[in-house]
Parts: structure tokens; C-alpha cells; sequence
């Protein structure tokens, strides 16, 4: 039995924009605990180190791994940089020389991961271990390095028997470089695991890939609670040794009495008194047992000083603007996600420091909504942009809209959509355009109401706690969290569900747009690529603002989902139809227009195919235009993957 591995760190691409300086630094910590002999054991000959590597080096690395191995061999292949994917939705692996144009990346440049795919198929091996210390994108942010955007299957692309997966965080998360240390966050953990043998659960002397998975994801949310290491064993993957770990050794012993006793950072009095009293037991000296109680701090002790940065910034912000303007509040919002910190941890802040002050301090948990009045009428502004994202107009519209009572006092806004007729698809010269998007069709669309924002997370809980009709529901699947926030993860089926219950609760026929309700909605009467005009920009809609449309300006890449109504609708009133998260048609999947009905019906077909339209947070900007389609399984369930509601009019 051999034990082989690769470790790759690739600290930039298109030098000088992209730099993770850290990502080096994670391949020689892995390798200096997997050649420890009292750790992974395995041989300085066997462990393959690039640094910066070009792509035929790397591919080479990756045949030479999986190629010629036996059935028993182990095999670690770690990535540490940046991840990209193509405008297919494709995953890459950066090399030294990965490149973009004009906002696409240039895929000779980089490593396809169906290459690693390929090889690990065909390898012999069946004990095969992959570590992805890496997301999707290339942006940078202050103070952390931003490494993943969009939305990617990995277990799909990666998938296999006999293998493990890990990653630092999900498909959609932002993955962090961690400000004052060499290591990435999620490298920190995985080689503290190793090292310290903290990582061995069971205490049985090995390190298990599901255990060493088990800690780093603890200690990770622990430091950064807005990224969620994710988990994929294939077969009997997660079974698999990885390293050794001392099994008598008192350091040890202290260190896990430690993690089970410690409570955000602190410990009881009662828990105190016997920790000290196992330092005399295990015969540690107090420089050794303090040492190892501030490495358990650690993680506690980052979040809290983020915590206090962000309740310094409230306290100055309260002092210099007493009632907090919307453009503050959402600030403040932002900020908070900067931080990744958790929304009740920061309401708690916010209560407290409000409380105190004389002056009155109005903090908006809910989106300012627009005028109402008594008649089911509201009046919005609606922003025209020129091809540069500069607004060039601005206009008062007014729509009708009925709400839908849910209980304990959350409400489903619904809108009137007029009916009409407009051109469906894209015309042949607009900019990225795709082939599904045509041929463009005149269609008919009848009247209909349509939810004014997304489904929320609020209104999701409620319906969730329904009668079940089919399926059950999770009633909190969201990962980023936020009642006003759009719900997401969740697939085409739960939607169909929700809109089942919603359906036996009031007594009128809720269901999913069609594809052509859909875009004749997000139109509203425009044919320009978005309903904003020629352009979109993250003052607009929340998408991946590191790249741009035509002529528009780089904006803000948010990194996750905000509350829904945070920017301007369209002019019938919706919100949030651009970016914010993929939303689910009822139409089944075609790969273009050809045949499609022309009276804005749903489009049914026998595949297990669903339609998503309107791009998400982690999209490039293309992604959002009111013509954009993709095609995905019905089952998928990602964060950038929500949905809307509609019913017929005459049904209120």
C-alpha cells in the first residue's frame, strides 16, 4: 500500500489583481504535517509540492497522482487558490497564468476539473481523498480574500466511489483568507487537527477524514460563521485514516477536556476548578496548559473582537446620525456581512445600544416599503439607466396589490400584472447573449398577480408549518439567514409543495410563474437587457459586481443574499427580479424557443429539467438580463436558488 499525495498552491492569477498570498503557505503547512512520521506518515518522495505552477504542469502532476496505482493506495489531492468557473457554469482550478477577457475567463489558461474528474476515474485507487481550500472567483476584499462565485455542483463534478471530498465552504459562500495569519481559515484548522490530534474524536489513534472534516468545519464556524465547510464521502470515503494521532498523550487529553468544557470563549466556575485540577493530574505545566487553553480561545476570541468592532461602529454611527437614514441601515448591513457575523448576535448589539440611547434611534429590520395608501394602491419610483449605469430618469408609477394574510403577522404582497403581448428572447446583437434565447416570439400573456419580492423566509416558515400535501419541508433552509431575506436551498418539488399548501390555506391557486409570465413580468414593457436600460450596476440589484455589462462600472460583490426591496423595482412595481437569487419557472427545461407556446401557458415536457431565471448575487452581470435561461436538475438545492409566486387574477 502506497501513500501519494499532491498538494498544490496557487497564490495568484493575472498578477497583481489576485493575489492569495496565504495559499503557499497552506501547501507547506499540509506537507509538514503529512510527512511527520507521528502524523500522516507518509514519505518526502511521495508528496508532489507546486507552487505557482502553469497548467501542463499541473495536469501532468494529476495524471502521474492517479495514474498507475493499486486498489489499496491512498491518494490526497489538495488545492489551495483560487477557483473560477466559465460562463457555462463549468468549475476551473486557477494556475499561475489563468487569465479573463472581457469578464469570461480564458479557459486554456486554467484547469478543468473535469481533468482531475477523469483521472481520478480512472485511477485503480479506491482510497482517494480530495481537499478544496477554494470557491469560485477571484475577487478581492479588504482584510480577507475572496475565493468562490457561483453555482456549482461539486459532488457532481467530483463525484465517484471509494473518494472524500472537502471543502472550505459551500458553492455559493465566500471562502476567507484570515487577516494576521499565513494560513487560510480552513487550512489553519485542517493541519491543526492533524497536529495537535484534536482531530480524533473517538480517541482510537487515527484521524478519520470524517473526523478531521468534523473539526475544522467547528473551528471554522467558529472564526467565520459565514462559511460552512461542506462534506461529500462517496462509498465508504468517510472511513478513510489519514493521519495518526497520539493516544496517551496528556497534552491531548487536556486540550479535548478543554473543547468540551469551554462556552463561547469562557468557562463556569465548576469547569475551571476541574481543569485545574487535571493540569496537576496529567503533570502539565501552567505555561503549557495556558497555551493550549488560548489556541481553544482562539477562534472565540476573533469573532468577539469582530463583534466589538461592529457595536463601536453602531455606538459612532448612533452618536453622528441619531435616526438612522435608510442608505446608514443598509450600510450598517453590509458592514455586518463584511464582518460575517450572525444576525441575532448583531440584533443583540443593536437592542442594547439602541435601549441606551436618549435620542430616538430608528434601526429598519424590514425593507422601507413604498407609499401605500388605504385603496391597495402603492406608488414607487422606477430608475432608468443610460449605457454607462449613469441614471438618466426617473419616474413615479402606481400599482395595485392585494395581501395575503399568513398568520402571526406575516403578509404575501401580490401585484397586478397587466396583461399583453411582448417580444420573448433576446434579439441577435445583444451582448452575451445565448442560443437558447431564441428564436425571439411574440406571446400573449392574460392578466395575473405576481409576489411583490421573492418568497421570504418569514413567509416560508409559515407555509413550511402546514399540512403536508406531498413532500415534507424543511422550515429553515436558508443558509444565509435573515427573516426578509429571500429563502433558499430550496429545489423546483419544495417550491411546488409551498405552493400547494399556500394554495389549501387560502383557497385560491398559487403556483409558480411560466417561464413567459416570468419575463413578460421582469420586462414590464422594456426590451432593453435589463428593465433598468442598456446596463445594470450593484446600486440596482445585488449580483457579482467585480464584472460588468457593455459599458457599465464595476460595483460591490455583496457575497450573499440581502433583505428583499433593498433596491428599485421595475416599472410594474416587483423587486428584485434581477440578481438576488436564481428564481424557479413551472416550465419544464428546452434547449430553445422553437415550438414554445405563445399564450404564456407553461411549457411541460417528460424530462426532470426546471427552469431558473434572473441571475443571483454570486452571477456575473449577464446572468441577470431579463432573457437569461438555465437549465437545472429539479432536486437542485443551492444558496443562490429561490423562488416567486403568482395566482390568477379574479382569485383574490
Amino acid at each position: 500500500m502506497a501513500k501519494v499525495a499532491l498538494l498544490i498552491g496557487v497564490s495568484e492569477y493575472e498578477p497583481g489583481l489576485n493575489s492569495l498570498p496565504g495559499a503557499v503557505k497552506d501547501v507547506e503547512a499540509m506537507q509538514r504535517v503529512l510527512v511527520n512520521p507521528e502524523m500522516g506518515g507518509f514519505a518526502m518522495a511521495d508528496i508532489t509540492v507546486l507552487k505557482n505552477s502553469q497548467r501542463q504542469e499541473i495536469e501532468d502532476a494529476i495524471y502521474h497522482l492517479f495514474s498507475n496505482r493499486q486498489k489499496d493506495d491512498l491518494l490526497l489531492f489538495y488545492f489551495s487558490g483560487h477557483g473560477i468557473k466559465d460562463d457555462r457554469g463549468k468549475l476551473y482550478l486557477s494556475t499561475r497564468a489563468t487569465k479573463t477577457q472581457n469578464g469570461k475567463l480564458v479557459t486554456p489558461s486554467a484547469v478543468a476539473a473535469s481533468v482531475l474528474h477523469d483521472n481520478i476515474n480512472d485511477s485503480r485507487s479506491q482510497r482517494q481523498v480530495v481537499i478544496l481550500d477554494c470557491c469560485f472567483s477571484g475577487a478581492i476584499a479588504q482584510g480577507m480574500t475572496v475565493k468562490d462565485a457561483g453555482i456549482i455542483n461539486v459532488q457532481e463534478q467530483l463525484g465517484g466511489k471509494g473518494r472524500a471530498i472537502l471543502t472550505s465552504s459551500t458553492s455559493t459562500q465566500y471562502s476567507f483568507e484570515q487577516e494576521g495569519s499565513e494560513l487560510s481559515i480552513y487550512t489553519r484548522y485542517l493541519v491543526e487537527g492533524i497536529e495537535t490530534g484534536a482531530a480524533d474524536k473517538d480517541t482510537d489513534g487515527w484521524i478519520s477524514i470524517d473526523e478531521l472534516h468534523e473539526y475544522a468545519s467547528t473551528k471554522v464556524q467558529e472564526a467565520a460563521p459565514a462559511m460552512t465547510p461542506k462534506f461529500y464521502p462517496v462509498e465508504e470515503g468517510h472511513k478513510i485514516l489519514l493521519a495518526k494521532s497520539p493516544k496517551d498523550d496528556p497534552k491531548l487529553k487536556y486540550r479535548k477536556e478543554v473543547e468540551n468544557r469551554i462556552n463561547r470563549g469562557k468557562f463556569t466556575i465548576p469547569a475551571r476548578r476541574m481543569l485545574n485540577s487535571l493540569r496537576l493530574q496529567l503533570k502539565l505545566t501552567s505555561e503549557i496548559a495556558d497555551a493550549i487553553e488560548a489556541e481553544v480561545k482562539q477562534p472565540y476570541q476573533e469573532y468577539q473582537h469582530k463583534l466589538e468592532e461592529y457595536e463601536a461602529t453602531l455606538v459612532e454611527t448612533i452618536a453622528a446620525e441619531t435616526t438612522l437614514s435608510e442608505t446608514t441601515f443598509n450600510d450598517l448591513r453590509d458592514y455586518q456581512q463584511y464582518l460575517g457575523l450572525r444576525d441575532e448576535d448583531v440584533a443583540s448589539i443593536e437592542e442594547r445600544i439602541s435601549g441606551q440611547q436618549k435620542p430616538t434611534v430608528v434601526i429598519e429590520q424590514t425593507p422601507v416599503p413604498p407609499e401605500q395608501n388605504q385603496n391597495n394602491h402603492f406608488e414607487f419610483e422606477v430608475v432608468t439607466v443610460n449605457a454607462k449605469g449613469e441614471p438618466i430618469n426617473r419616474s413615479r408609477k402606481r400599482a395595485e396589490f392585494f395581501s395575503e394574510n399568513l398568520g402571526n403577522g406575516v403578509v404575501l404582497e401580490m401585484l397586478a400584472i397587466p396583461g399583453g403581448q411582448f417580444l420573448m428572447g433576446s434579439p441577435e446583437n445583444e451582448p452575451e447573449r445565448e442560443d437558447s434565447e431564441s428564436p425571439q416570439h411574440t406571446v400573449t400573456v392574460q392578466p395575473f398577480f405576481m409576489g411583490k419580492f421573492p418568497v421570504t423566509q418569514n413567509q416560508w416558515a409559515i407555509v413550511a408549518a402546514l399540512k403536508r400535501v406531498n413532500i415534507d419541508l424543511n422550515p429553515e433552509p436558508s443558509n444565509f439567514k435573515g427573516a426578509n431575506r429571500p429563502v433558499e436551498q430550496v429545489s423546483w418539488d419544495d417550491a411546488i409543495e409551498f405552493c400547494a399548501r399556500l394554495s389549501n390555506k387560502t383557497g385560491k391557486t398559487y403556483r409558480l410563474p411560466s417561464e413567459a409570465e416570468w419575463e413578460y413580468a421582469c420586462r414590464a414593457g422594456t426590451t432593453t437587457p435589463f428593465y433598468f436600460g442598456e446596463t445594470i450596476t450593484t446600486d440596482l440589484a445585488n449580483y457579482h459586481g467585480n464584472y460588468t455589462y457593455n459599458s457599465g462600472p464595476k460595483g460591490e460583490s455583496r457575497g450573499q443574499t440581502t433583505d428583499v426591496g433593498k433596491f428599485p423595482p421595475n416599472p410594474f412595481g416587483l423587486f428584485d427580479m434581477h440578481g438576488s437569487i436564481w428564481k424557479w419557472c413551472q416550465d419544464a427545461w428546452h434547449e430553445n424557443y422553437k415550438g414554445a407556446p405563445t399564450d404564456g401557458s407553461t411549457w411541460v415536457s417528460d424530462n426532470d429539467y426546471r427552469l431558473l431565471r434572473g441571475g443571483s448575487w454570486n452571477d456575473f452581470p449577464w446572468y441577470c438580463r431579463s432573457a437569461i435561461r438555465v437549465r437545472r436538475a429539479r432536486d437542485l438545492r443551492d444558496h443562490a436558488v429561490g423562488f416567486r409566486v403568482v395566482v390568477v387574477r379574479g382569485r383574490t
